[in-house]
């Protein structure tokens, strides 16, 4: 089962949610503390001032009329002043508080509620102002939710200016990633870290130092093949003339028949390797101008040998003039061996046309009267060491998958077809021009 994975931008997005809300929380106890404690301050200072004026202007018995019994919210301030000679007051009104000697505030507790009381004692009277503490704590809270509501209402916007900014601050991963995306295989030049924010720069000087390594292997194995294939391509040569002089006195002997064909094989193997070596060194030149139709005919004048053994006909069907930039080295190889390995399959006396054109970019096709190759073999006849007619002739199974590397290391493209003149395989080379 896969593990779920969570993009880097979703959960700042999500952290940063958590912690606006928590953000609104703490503001919101704050702020309820905050505007309990200086109500509560005013407050105060509002009972004492009227309890002052009570006593100054000599009120007359006075009580507040409280009905327990009412729902609705008893918000205000309640004014109660009572003579020391009427004590049974006490019983009748929850709010009065029995005689105190020293000017305070004091709470009781009611059917109600608590309260909170400040009592102001005379000579003859008791002057008190009451108030429910419930009362204090909705206003504060009140004033909280206001405070804290343009917030609540303006987060949904701060989110998506978080949101912006995140993706913004994390698009040099997606150029990172789209730079990386656009190389192919063999590219391994360093990522350049000028316009990267510090800290990639870490990621990037490792993936440096990876790609440096990587080249280097690449060196070293290229390099191996080339030397292994230089140094055996003298002895096997030599092996295959003392064979062919053998042959020559002992014709019929099937043992030298039999060695023969292996020695063969092995020097086209050795010489599809020394091939090979020489595509990796031309791609790490610059690119050159040169005419596509003159590449196509300097091969077909190397190969012309091989064909007249064979009585094939070997020749231009079209052969247009096409100024290509590209590494010519390489192309030439990809021509040689597709012509190669045509003649190899073409039965004597068979014909092979070459043509070169444009047609929106530059093509060069290549078509014989062999036996061709069925329709779902073409995928397979581009692995290493694939063949598809082990019994016409001797071969590595390297051709075309050094052909198939080529082409798309130029940027080309390889097409495997039936051809309809000659009824044998087409294979067509699509070519980007400058």
């Amino acid at each position: 089962m896969t593990k779920r994975r969570n993009s880097l931008s979703t959960r700042l997005v999500v952290l940063t949610s958590l912690l606006s809300l928590v953000m609104a929380g703490v503001l919101m106890f704050s702020t309820y503390h905050i505007a309990l404690k200086e109500l509560t301050r005013i407050l105060d200072a509002q009972m004492q001032f009227l309890a002052t004026r009570a006593s100054i202007l000599d009120l007359q018995k006075t009580h507040s009329q409280l009905d327990l019994d009412s729902d609705q919210k008893q918000e205000e301030l309640f004014i109660d002043i009572w003579s020391y000679d009427d004590l049974d007051e006490l019983d009748n009104n929850q709010l009065l508080v029995p005689q105190v000697k020293k000017a305070g505030f004091y709470q009781h507790e009611t059917d109600t509620g608590t309260w909170y009381t400040y009592v102001l004692p005379t000579k003859n009277y008791q002057v008190q102002i009451s108030q429910n503490q419930r009362v204090r704590q909705v206003l504060a809270f009140e004033l909280a939710w206001s405070m804290v509501l343009p917030f609540l209402l303006i987060m949904p916007l701060v989110m998506l200016v978080i949101f912006w900014i995140i993706r913004r601050s994390l698009k040099p991963l997606d150029d990172m990633k789209s730079e990386l995306a656009q190389r192919d295989s063999n590219e391994l030049s360093h990522i350049d870290d000028q316009h990267y924010p510090i800290e990639l720069l870490p990621a990037i000087h490792e993936i440096n130092y990876l790609f440096d390594r990587i080249s280097k292997t690449q060196q070293e194995q290229k390099q191996f093949v080339a030397d292994a294939a230089h140094e055996l391509r003298t002895p096997i040569t030599a092996l295959n003339l003392q064979t062919k002089i053998l042959l020559r006195d002992f014709p019929e002997n099937s043992a030298l028949i039999n060695l023969s064909k292996g020695l063969a094989r092995i020097q086209h193997l050795v010489s599809q390797l020394l091939a090979l070596a020489k595509q990796d060194t031309s791609l790490s030149e610059k690119q050159t101008q040169f005419k596509l139709n003159d590449v196509a005919l300097n091969c077909v004048e190397q190969l012309m040998n091989l064909a007249m053994e064979k009585d094939i006909d070997l020749g231009f069907e079209r052969n247009q003039e096409i100024i290509i930039k590209s590494h010519e080295p390489t192309l030439h190889s990809i021509i040689y061996n597709l012509i190669d390995n045509a003649i190899k399959y073409t039965p004597n006396q068979g014909v092979i046309n070459i043509s070169v054109f444009y047609d929106e970019s530059a093509f060069v096709c290549i078509e014989d009267s062999g036996p061709g190759i069925p329709q779902e073999q073409y995928e397979e006849v581009l692995k290493r060491f694939y063949r598809v007619h082990h019994h016409l002739e001797v071969g590595s199974g390297l051709g075309l998958s050094i052909v198939q590397k080529a082409t798309q290391r130029i940027g080309g493209l390889l097409v495997f077809g039936k051809s309809e003149d000659l009824g044998g395989l087409k294979v067509c080379v699509k070519l980007p021009l400058p």
